[in-house]
């Protein structure tokens, strides 16, 4: 595809890379880090969140630091992806598996989140509540602690609801991947954009999110809310950026959302944050 020319500073917050040698890996939904670094340079994306996939029953440990590895001498920021043992407990089958589920070894404990929180190769977390289910109280006091972002994969298996029970509401910032409505439930989207009313801590990143309506209202309602993501390598990151910039909106709201935001939350995200070496 061609090089897009836009004039816009652009920060990707949604980003997944799949360590080399990973299990499973599918040729059509991967990219190795230096195709991924060509694809955001062609898109005009200066820096890009990046994390390894969600696998059931899994540690991450391997992958996390397999993808701070990739980002090395690159305009990567890596997240580590964790999982967590709690379900809802909105219903009586969540409350019974509460009730007998134990952490398994492959169960992220509060002492892993301080390791990564300290660890100056991440700067925040990843999780997927449909694959890798909540993480429990222990493991959310210690991320009020430390006070790093958490990039939450929200839809259809994980409604909006979901989250108010379980995340929003902590004391550290939550960031909702594809507006909460994967795979394009407009219903669900339009939920999570009200919530924005309530949680403070709550933002919304705009992978796959293909309804114009549902896009320009969050950004009108709440300019300072909003955060770009690509969804790379299952979504080009060229057709991401032109969803965005085909928005009715101003320039000054387009330059919150593909940079201005995020990066008052996310530091290393920044113009002036150097890459790691």
């Amino acid at each position: 595809m061609l090089e897009l020319e836009h004039g816009f500073r652009v920060v990707d917050v949604y980003t997944r890379l799949v360590p080399d040698g990973g299990p499973g890996r599918a040729r059509a939904q991967t990219r190795t880090p230096d195709q991924l670094e060509r694809e955001m340079h062609q898109a005009g994306i200066t820096k890009s969140v990046i994390f390894p996939p969600a696998r059931a029953e899994t540690e991450y440990v391997a992958a996390n630091n397999g993808v701070a590895r990739r980002s090395v001498d690159r305009p990567f920021i890596a997240f580590a992806r964790i999982n967590g043992t709690e379900h809802p407990e909105g219903s009586p089958t969540g409350l019974l598996r509460n009730a007998v589920s134990r952490p398994k070894p492959y169960h992220t404990t509060p002492e892993d989140i301080e390791k990564y929180a300290y660890d100056d190769r991440f700067h925040g977390f990843v999780f997927d509540p449909t694959v890798d289910n909540y993480p429990d109280e222990d493991v959310l006091a210690v991320l009020e602690d430390v006070g790093l972002p958490l990039l939450v994969r929200a839809g259809v298996d994980a409604p909006p609801a979901e989250l108010t029970e379980t995340v929003l509401g902590h004391d550290f910032p939550v960031i909702v991947a594809q507006f909460g409505g994967h795979p394009l439930d407009r219903e669900l989207m339009a939920q999570m954009i009200d919530l924005l009313d309530e949680y403070d801590e709550c933002y919304l990143e705009t992978s796959f999110v293909r309804y114009r309506q549902l896009l320009e209202r969050a950004v009108l309602e709440h300019p300072d809310r909003v955060f770009f993501g690509s969804g790379a390598p299952a979504c080009h990151p060229n057709v991401a950026v032109m969803e965005i910039l085909t928005l009715d909106v101003s320039e000054d709201m387009l330059r919150r959302v593909f940079s201005k935001n995020v990066c008052r939350i996310i530091d290393a995200l920044g113009p002036d944050a150097a890459l790691r070496r």
